[in-house]
């Protein structure tokens, strides 16, 4: 067997809020993509700005993770393998979607967080949590 490797690793911004979906059997996908941007020089010596545009999809927890705590403009650290798939319309046109499947997806930078008071203790909702769940650390 001849030795192969499909890894990714990114580092960019959402370009829209994340879409949540379930399949038939219950399993979350979300689905959204990032902008990547990379700075060069020209022939000419001038500063450029490309940006590439990278659909990302994740599945199980992960993928409610996302939904829930990303937003457009979040910045994300996402690793994962290229996946590429092929198909034929029903017009007979032949088309092809590279994405990245999420394997782990980091939030980078902090999002905005409701202004406490000093010396105060913001209080929370703690019914959420049922009894019998084990925490998980």
């Amino acid at each position: 067997m001849s030795a192969s490797l499909n890894k990714v690793l990114l580092i960019g911004n959402l370009t829209a809020d994340p879409e949540l979906q379930y399949t038939s059997g219950g399993t979350a996908r979300t689905r959204f993509s990032i902008a990547v941007n990379r700075q060069y020089k020209d022939r000419e010596g001038q500063l450029q700005e490309d940006v590439t545009f990278v659909p990302i999809v994740a599945w199980g927890s992960q993928a409610e993770n996302c939904a829930n705590y990303l937003s457009k403009g979040r910045s994300v650290a996402v690793e994962g393998r290229l996946r590429i798939y092929k198909f034929e319309t029903d017009d007979g046109d032949k088309r092809s979607i590279t994405e990245v499947v999420a394997q782990n997806v980091q939030f980078l930078g902090g999002a905005q967080r409701e202004r406490v008071e000093p010396g105060t203790v913001k209080k929370t909702d703690t019914s959420v949590i049922p009894e019998d769940e084990e925490v998980p650390f």
